[in-house]
């Protein structure tokens, strides 16, 4: 199992490219259920989720072949072979749930397990299931997996949705694409991978109105053809980037960021005395003042996001004065806290809460990862410290960030990889 070994003290300088984003990608490969042409995608990141969603494709039967030597751009498509993911797949990636919405308006029939992925809090699939019903869908739950049918087809109708759910409203988009008639989704989340996502569809021949708002109308048609899409860049790489510079009193481009997409990140960033500009090739983020603490709420898109209130609590672990993180998404979201607090960070935990009150500095120690995000909140931390933090389990960093330790190395840290 690798760790990163991380001797912090270091500003961080230079340029970091921001890859494609992996909660747009990931949907991006799925809508290839959706035709039997190719779609091809550009800008893949080289993350370990990506390799998982293709492996889900590949025993559909859909073919998966790499236009490019490097794997940033490959042509998925083909017919489905089979339309049951297995528990063997879908438990190492909860965004394989979303395959059920394209095999059901593909084939009229899914058996999809039930999902995995960070342990971060409950995230029930339920508005997924209502969604399909609605829309004409049989759905029994059984041994751990969700049987679909739908032998008459899809047929459009609206769909309210009690909140704004991501994944929802992307399984829903795929399948009312190729379902008979106009299907409304109301209150569909408006994040900019969802619009992405959208846009993709609209070149394979869909017709969406409404992107990026919070009412999507899609009216069914016969059949998708092939088309191309560049994959957006990755909003919560960029962030993350963002703050191991605030951090570190450092000094970043981040080439191909884009300040529209992060919506109240930026403004945040800005309130704990972190500079943000925008320029031609990408997002300029420097500090040259002390950090100042604030207050964050996690709420949907275009909300605080809650895959940056990790990296922002280690941030604000050494701003001057007191913080306070509110999470209301997942439940189970301060898992770092414990580790955070091993390297001298001062953070207490009350119900969706925490407070945290900046020291002077914080000291490296040997610490765990515990999701995905999590792992690189105490990558930030380690950056900043004294003296020598040691990272394990950071196989949850591989599934959502792409060369870590290069991209790092590159701009001053000293950073290190090592396999055990």
């Amino acid at each position: 199992m690798d760790r990163f070994i991380i001797h912090g003290g270091r500003p961080l300088k230079g340029e970091i490219v921001i890859g494609g984003a992996k909660n747009a990608g990931l949907k991006l490969m799925v809508a290839g259920l959706l035709t039997s042409e190719r779609l091809i995608l550009s800008n893949i990141p080289r993350i370990a989720d990506m390799a998982t969603m293709r492996d889900l494709l590949c025993q559909h039967g859909i073919a998966i072949e790499d236009v490019t030597e490097d794997g940033s751009t490959c042509s998925i498509g083909g017919e489905i072979t089979s339309t049951e993911a297995p528990y063997e797949i879908v438990s190492k990636m909860r965004a394989s749930i979303l395959v059920l919405g394209p095999l059901l308006a593909r084939c009229g029939v899914a058996r999809v397990s039930l999902p995995g992925g960070c342990a971060i809090g409950t995230r029930p699939v339920d508005l997924h299931l209502k969604g399909l019903e609605t829309l004409g869908a049989k759905i029994h739950l059984e041994n751990g997996y969700i049987n679909a049918s739908a032998p008459q087809g899809l047929h459009g109708d609206k769909i309210i949705l009690p909140f704004a759910s991501v994944g929802a409203t992307e399984n829903l988009l795929m399948a009312a694409t190729l379902a008979k008639g106009r299907t409304s989704i109301i209150n569909a989340a408006r994040e900019p991978e969802i619009a992405d996502l959208a846009e993709c569809l609209t070149r394979m021949g869909a017709k969406i109105s409404g992107i990026g708002s919070s009412t999507l109308v899609i009216d069914g048609v016969e059949a998708l053809h092939g088309a191309e899409h560049r994959i957006m860049p990755d909003r919560i790489e960029c962030g993350t980037y963002a703050c191991a510079a605030g951090i570190t009193g450092g000094d970043l481009l981040l080439k191909g960021g884009r300040a529209d997409d992060l919506g109240a990140v930026v403004r945040t960033l800005e309130e704990t005395g972190v500079e943000v500009f925008q320029e031609p090739d990408g997002l300029r983020v420097r500090r040259t003042g002390a950090l100042r603490g604030v207050d964050i709420m996690t709420e949907p898109y275009p909300g605080f996001p809650t895959d940056m209130q990790a990296q922002f609590m280690a941030m604000l672990a050494v701003a001057e004065g007191a913080s306070m993180i509110t999470e209301t998404i997942f439940e189970n979201r301060f898992m770092h806290v414990p580790e955070l607090n091993r390297m001298g960070a001062r953070i207490n935990v009350h119900g969706s809460s925490a407070i945290i009150r900046g020291v002077h500095a914080l000291s490296g120690a040997p610490v765990m990862a515990t999701d995905l995000r999590a792992s690189f909140s105490l990558i930030i931390a380690g950056l900043a410290a004294h003296g020598e933090t040691i990272l394990s389990r950071v196989y949850h960093l591989d599934r959502g960030y792409e060369a870590v330790e290069r991209k790092l190395s590159a701009c001053g840290a000293m950073i290190e990889r090592v396999r055990d």
